[in-house]
């Protein structure tokens, strides 16, 4: 794999017949042109994982008040997971915000972050203790909206290799006492895919006639690891590790690479992502076709 730093360019020259050598304007190689246009994508992707943000901080607050019944009943929310299923689906329909927000799975658990039900049908996560997985969760016991990330196998998003997640918890509180937490989040490999998608799609819409569409991949870089979705091949995230590409990362300007993967040019462009935590960038890999 050869990694190169932007900017790379190869000057094109022309000899003339009285021994005169012009050097004519720089050609970008393709892997340049492909990293070019990779930067202009990260804007609207950026974007995105902001509004996807904002929708779960809006919504989760305003979605409490209908899963605090369960609580109310004088029996342990645990004992009517039926309920459970019933009043998170209301919630959803309720509030605007969650009924577009892009989380993956949606659940409610006790005052020990015990999961009493969630809104998937085969239920993987009940009596699942969040905690051990997410031990960020531990001052949404204390009564406070929490944003952190670890990794879970019950809501992963891919099979067969690591996956971690991003999750937002709120207290369903009862005056001053937290009787459970409203949470949802994401798999970091669903949403790759979430974000290709809209990639792809904005893509479509700006080709022009009898332009061939690039190969594109989304890939979230978080910390040292880096996921795409579930189908995306294995060996890009490999290479776009092996760059580091937090080290130069900024929220402002894309940081970009050059690149060459199983003998094929790629164009990398990388942005931090500060809605989604520390640590935590959008790339965006293409070549042209």
């Amino acid at each position: 794999m050869k990694v190169r730093l932007l900017p790379t360019q190869t000057l094109c020259v022309s000899v003339c017949t009285v021994a005169l050598i012009l050097i004519l304007p720089a050609c970008k190689k393709p892997s340049a042109v492909s990293a070019e246009k990779a930067k202009a994508s990260l804007p609207a992707l950026t974007k995105a994982t902001h509004e996807d943000v904002a929708e779960v901080r809006g919504g989760l607050p305003q979605g409490t008040k209908y899963l605090l019944p369960l609580f109310s009943t004088g029996k342990p929310a645990a004992d009517d997971p039926h309920a459970a299923r019933n009043a998170l689906e209301i919630a959803r329909s309720k509030v605007q915000d969650l009924r577009v927000a892009k989380g993956t799975f949606f659940a409610v658990t006790d005052e020990k972050g015990v999961v009493i039900r969630d809104d998937d049908d085969e239920d993987t996560l009940a009596g699942h203790g969040l905690l051990p997985a997410f031990p960020g969760l531990e001052p949404a016991l204390a009564g406070q909206y929490v944003e952190t990330r670890g990794s879970m196998p019950e809501v992963a998003g891919v099979r067969g290799r690591a996956d971690g997640q991003w999750l937002a918890a709120q207290p369903v509180l009862q005056g001053t006492d937290v009787k459970g937490l409203y949470v949802t989040g994401w798999s970091w490999s669903a949403y790759a895919y979430r974000l290709e998608r809209a990639l792809s799609s904005n893509l479509r819409s700006a080709l022009a006639e009898n332009e061939k569409m690039p190969l594109s991949y989304v890939y979230l870089i978080v910390g040292k690891d880096v996921y795409g979705t579930p189908i995306s091949p294995e060996v890009n995230a490999q290479a776009i590790a092996a760059l580091s590409p937090l080290n130069n990362a900024s929220a402002t300007t894309p940081t970009s690479f050059e690149l060459e993967i199983a003998g094929r040019e790629f164009g990398l462009a990388v942005e931090l992502a500060p809605d989604l935590g520390k640590d935590v960038a959008v790339a965006v890999l293409r070549s042209e076709t």
